[in-house]
């Protein structure tokens, strides 16, 4: 009976891009192919958003627009485990993916093994330091007492679950890597609402439960991200899937080693100098006020729901290209990517257009203190939806290839060329950023139109550089001279 009512379930998704290829936007192939791989992703990053737009909610009904900030302020360091993960993952489905599709599956065993050994060498320190170092990191971004408090108790707790969701993120890679997109969205279909559940018992106190606010919707993550690991390791031990999990033989072999941090190193470059150009970009925001966070906080949420079928999309891409690669069928593996992103590119901006639209009722739904300048936020974020389903799908086939180092670039001009210096004009004139006796960023009194100005101008320019290197073709070289197949053998 689920069985016919998932393949019902099926059946009827399948008409989206069956219309798309009707009306010739796509191949139907290929365009039904990279949707099948890409929903259940989209299904596990839509909900993983509504989680994030949950907690957002509730901590604002709950304790107002400093609790927001602060939550936003920790949060943005829980993104730097976060972005190393996802570097590492992307060193997984790479190298998976391509092994893959030259058949060899012990090779994809082993570069899942490798891949748990890497996460917990990194991911046991970060917790470590974040939970001693929570305060003065909170600190260096506001000034403001109550968010400094807030955001340091939910940062020292969610960084407790590091390691689980590193595991959690290389075990959905690897499936993903044999094709396999449906096992990890089941797994989020049981954690994410069991995640929001336990942060509203936690942050209101329901069922007698203790009203923790802020450190509750911490904990309801720590348990969340502790079952999703649990479940994935008893699914990739027990050798019932097409990628597994060996716990005995060789453990460790340099040359896979070097192959995943190849590819995830210019990848962990581009998350993590993303990640840190955040933070003076929230300085920024400080500085013009708590109200400017708390609005861009749940503008950037809200728009998120537009924004995360892109993960989807960028999976996908990453598996077809790569095991396209790997086949040794350039041509094939070049259509991929296109078809993948002229689908992303219809389904990301109909869901912008509706978000959109609606702009200011779901600023109203949220309790903003301050409706109009969340609205703008939600409305300028919308307007960047197409240069980042460019960026993010692009970035996804040219990782299939084991090409990440313009994505790294693209990272670095977006960043820190375009976004950080427009941003710091926002600031008033006579306020400045000085660094070792010289003044790299003059207030020129720009304000809010500075701030929209830096993050489309960010957005707009990975999606030139990833764009244009995929155009290139030079990714295809670089897939030739990597060897995967053979480390582990």
């Amino acid at each position: 009976m689920a069985s016919s009512l998932q393949r019902r379930a099926h059946d009827a998704l399948m008409w989206f891009p069956a219309l798309l290829a009707r009306l010739g936007l796509v191949d139907r192939e290929k365009g039904s192919r990279a949707f099948d791989l890409a929903v259940p992703v989209m299904v596990t990053g839509g909900m993983r958003t509504l989680l994030r737009i949950a907690d957002f909610l509730m901590v604002s009904l709950a304790l107002g627009e400093a609790a927001v900030a602060g939550l936003e302020l920790g949060f943005q360091y829980y993104f730097i485990p976060f972005g190393l993960a996802l570097a590492l993952t992307s060193g997984t489905i790479s190298v998976v993916s391509r092994v893959v599709g030259a058949g060899n599956y012990d090779a994809a065993d082993f570069a899942v093994k490798q891949s748990l050994w890497l996460s917990i060498l990194l991911s046991v320190p970060i917790t470590a330091a974040g939970w001693v170092y929570a305060t003065p990191l909170i600190d260096l971004l506001t000034n403001d007492p109550a968010a400094i408090e807030l955001g340091s108790a939910y940062l020292r707790i969610v960084m407790l679950s590091v390691t689980f969701r590193f595991w959690s993120m290389i075990a959905a890679r690897a499936l993903a890597g044999v094709g396999d997109t449906r096992t990890p969205m089941y797994v989020r279909l049981l954690t994410l609402p069991t995640n929001v559940a336990l942060n509203a018992v936690l942050i209101f106190g329901l069922f007698g439960a203790p009203a923790l606010g802020v450190e509750g919707a911490a904990w309801g993550t720590v348990a969340a991200n502790t079952l999703a690991a649990v479940i994935f390791f008893g699914l990739l031990a027990s050798g019932r899937w097409d990628v597994r999990l060996r716990l005995g033989g060789k453990q460790w072999d340099w040359g896979v080693v070097a192959e995943i941090v190849r590819v995830g190193l210019p990848l962990a470059g581009t998350r993590l100098s993303r990640t840190f150009g955040r933070f003076p970009f929230l300085f920024v925001l400080g500085v013009l006020g708590t109200d400017v966070v708390a609005a861009y906080a749940i503008g950037r949420r809200v728009m998120l729901l537009a924004l995360m079928p892109a993960w989807g999309y960028s999976t996908a891409a990453s598996t077809l290209v790569g095991q396209a690669v790997g086949g040794g069928d350039d041509a094939e593996a070049t259509e991929y990517g296109w078809q993948t992103l002229r689908i992303a590119l219809v389904t990301q901006l109909l869901i912008a257009a509706v978000i959109f639209l609606a702009a200011e009722p779901l600023a109203q739904v949220f309790g903003a203190g301050n409706v109009a300048l969340t609205t703008t936020f939600i409305r300028v974020f919308g307007l960047g939806v197409a240069g980042f389903s460019v960026s993010r799908t692009m970035r996804g086939a040219l990782r299939g290839a084991g090409d990440t180092r313009w994505p790294f670039y693209g990272g670095l001009l977006g960043t820190y060329v375009v976004r950080l210096p427009v941003a710091f004009a926002a600031l008033p004139v006579g306020f400045a950023v000085s660094a070792f006796g010289v003044t790299v960023a003059p207030g020129l009194g720009w304000a809010l139109p500075a701030v929209y100005a830096a993050i489309l101008a960010d957005m707009y320019a990975r999606a030139v550089v990833n764009g244009a290197r995929y155009y290139s073709g030079e990714w295809l070289r670089v897939a030739r001279e990597s060897n995967v197949g053979s480390a582990a053998d």
